[in-house]
């Protein structure tokens, strides 16, 4: 069996929960790497645990950064910053500010985009 097919439901939590998400297997060994909430880290470990409950396997590496939000939110038809931070309690403008790289006008987010929610204000 391959690594991410051992290892799918790890790697289907992290593509939901983990920012900047990087998979790479060299060597025998699945690397993953990205940014997520400590819930959401300890969220992939729990999963983890479940595959391999001795964690002895040796054949994967997870090296998830903490982050300064409190998770990742789908954009949904009909959403805009404001509806998203009324629902969240935070500002749009700090929604916003917090994911300046991936969205260039604050009027304009696409469903299915990906963003991450900050902490409450």
């Amino acid at each position: 069996m391959d690594l991410e097919s051992k290892y799918k439901p790890v790697l289907d939590l992290a593509r939901d929960h983990v920012q900047d998400l990087k998979v790479e297997e060299e060597r025998d060994v699945l690397k993953i790497t990205g940014k997520a909430t400590e819930e959401n880290k300890q969220r992939l470990w729990d999963e983890y645990k479940k595959i391999d409950p001795n964690m002895r396997d040796g054949d994967i590496i997870i090296n998830i950064e903490s982050s300064n939000y409190d998770e990742v939110y789908e954009v949904q038809p009909g959403d805009s910053l404001s509806k998203i931070g009324e629902k969240y309690g935070v500002s749009w403008k700090t929604i916003y500010e917090l994911n300046k790289e991936t969205i260039d006008n604050p009027d304009v987010i696409f469903p299915g985009q990906k963003i991450q929610i900050p902490k409450k204000d």
